[in-house]
């Protein structure tokens, strides 16, 4: 059985989520027994799930336990692979570099919840922010995720443009000029799969709501790896840049204000920041 909005909203929880729900609170030991007690709010922000905070009193009035219930989006298949951004979590999870899976249920999972704020956009213009952005960024670099070392981002952009060729009308195939971004997706990879670029596995949607901070230590976790793969490092820093352009709470989310791009010493400094973290 699916899992969907309406279950949670009307506080059913599904009975997949329940079974996950029970294992995690025979591993606490401390939480009260009732499911019934729980409380479901429903978070924003997320772009390809649903997500939820689940408040779970404890026993003899003692400090709620939380968590986060991950449910999976509809139609994402287009954009990324969702095994391999289980796989990717999983690995993450058990090197200590994100939230910590908790439980797997089939539309979803239950994580870790991180006691921190999610960035905004104006954080990512913060002098300071920025070089905890830039030092956990060459640490994500630095995982050794057990997949095929090569860049992955010129094949998803040919799939990317076959599925919009496919959906669009001949009018905004004209408009959009989709029949020549073939031909310019493969020059650039001819330009820019030279040896001096460096791959690594990269995040490759360092939006600000992919960033969380905890704001008494100031640590940073990077969150939701749905495009996580190997890319030339240089990608995954151009693409944070680009970040820096969007603000996905405007009248107008999916529009990039170029005014807002970091100049050349913003850049400069991200980078200076990056080759001397040690990662």
């Amino acid at each position: 059985m699916g899992i969907t909005t309406r279950d949670f909203v009307e506080d059913r929880l599904p009975e997949e989520l329940k079974k996950v729900l029970r294992s995690v609170a025979a591993n606490w030991g401390d939480v009260m027994d009732d499911l019934e007690a729980l409380e479901v709010i429903k978070l924003s922000g997320a772009m390809t799930n649903e997500v939820y905070q689940i408040n779970w009193p404890a026993k003899n009035g003692g400090v709620v336990r939380k968590v986060l219930v991950r449910v999976y989006g509809e139609g994402v298949e287009v954009f990324f692979n969702r095994d391999d951004e289980i796989r990717t979590f999983e690995f993450i999870s058990k090197q200590g570099k994100g939230p910590r899976l908790l439980g797997r249920f089939p539309d979803g999972r239950v994580e870790e919840f991180i006691h921190a704020r999610t960035l905004s956009a104006a954080d990512l213009r913060d002098p300071e922010i920025s070089a905890l952005i830039a030092a956990k960024m060459r640490e994500f670099h630095n995982l050794a995720v057990p997949d095929p070392k090569s860049s992955l981002i010129w094949d998803r952009m040919r799939n990317w443009l076959c599925v919009a060729k496919s959906l669009c009308s001949s009018h905004d195939t004209q408009d959009f000029c989709l029949d020549t971004l073939g031909m310019e997706i493969s020059m650039l990879e001819r330009e820019l799969s030279q040896d001096y670029q460096e791959v690594r596995f990269c995040h490759n949607d360092l939006q600000y709501g992919n960033i969380m901070m905890d704001e008494e230590t100031k640590s940073l976790t990077l969150i939701d790896y749905e495009y996580a793969s190997y890319n030339p490092i240089a990608y995954d820093i151009a693409n944070h840049f680009c970040e820096m352009a969007a603000n996905y709470h405007s009248q107008t989310p999916h529009v990039l204000d170029y005014s807002q791009y970091p100049d050349l010493e913003e850049r400069q400094r991200f980078v200076r920041i990056y080759l001397s973290s040690a990662g």
